[in-house]
């Protein structure tokens, strides 16, 4: 025996529950109640137009900003690790993250920033469109939780203990030496030779008996990525 359900038409069978409601024109909505095919219409007061929202900047071209960033860390004896420019309501946020041989101290960053800022507003005065609108900057160092990628990672973290997997084994041990083919690791007081080639990312591991060895801007940084 065929079932009732099977007896009714496609649109019956794909109506709307009775108790939805359903906007049938400006202000007005339809209310059916359960177990019934009508409803009562209620007139709703018209609601005031939505605010328009903010204008979010326009995209910008990162590799011409790149260019004199580049420069003026250059300038300054450092290089840029990263670089990126994104819409943050109505202005740009621009990070910079700079990295170089001796350590980034506070005083460093701080120089740093100048040079970038004085930078981008000598190009803007020669009448570059860099970034339209306000930006803000943000200029800091890579911090302990950058994985170690390049020989140059490797080298400014000599005499630092790391964790990495080199093949299917992974050392942890301290970086003895670094050149452009490999690293030396102390494991457990034998030295481990490791080519680039070999090695997956690189990452430091926070000792707590040599925590003055580590900057106080590194150290919450460690924080902010352990929470994460």
């Amino acid at each position: 025996m065929q079932r009732a359900a099977d007896r009714t038409s496609p649109q019956a069978r794909y109506a709307l529950p009775s108790w939805q409601f359903v906007a049938v024109g400006k202000g007005v909505s339809n209310m059916a109640t359960k177990g019934r095919l009508g409803g009562r219409q209620h007139r709703q007061p018209d609601r005031k137009a939505a605010a328009p929202r903010p204008t979010r900047p326009a995209p910008v071209d990162v590799a011409p900003i790149r260019a004199v960033i580049e420069q003026a860390v250059t300038g300054e004896g450092y290089e840029v690790d990263s670089l990126s420019v994104k819409p943050v309501g109505r202005r740009h946020l621009v990070r910079v993250t700079i990295d170089g041989d001796g350590g980034l101290g506070l005083d460093v960053i701080a120089d740093v920033s100048r040079a970038i800022s004085a930078a981008l507003d000598a190009a803007e005065e020669t009448g570059k469109q860099l970034i339209e609108g306000e930006y803000q900057l943000e200029v800091s160092s890579p911090g302990v939780d950058r994985p170690l990628t390049t020989p140059a990672h490797w080298r400014r973290n000599i005499g630092r203990l790391v964790k990495v997997k080199a093949g299917e084994r992974i050392y942890t041990g301290r970086v003895v030496t670094a050149n452009d083919q490999g690293i030396t690791l102390d494991v457990a007081g034998i030295a481990d030779r490791l080519d680039y080639r070999d090695l997956g990312p690189g990452r430091v591991q926070i000792e707590f008996n040599r925590l003055d060895e580590v900057s106080d801007d590194e150290l919450a940084e460690f924080d902010d990525e352990e929470e994460r």
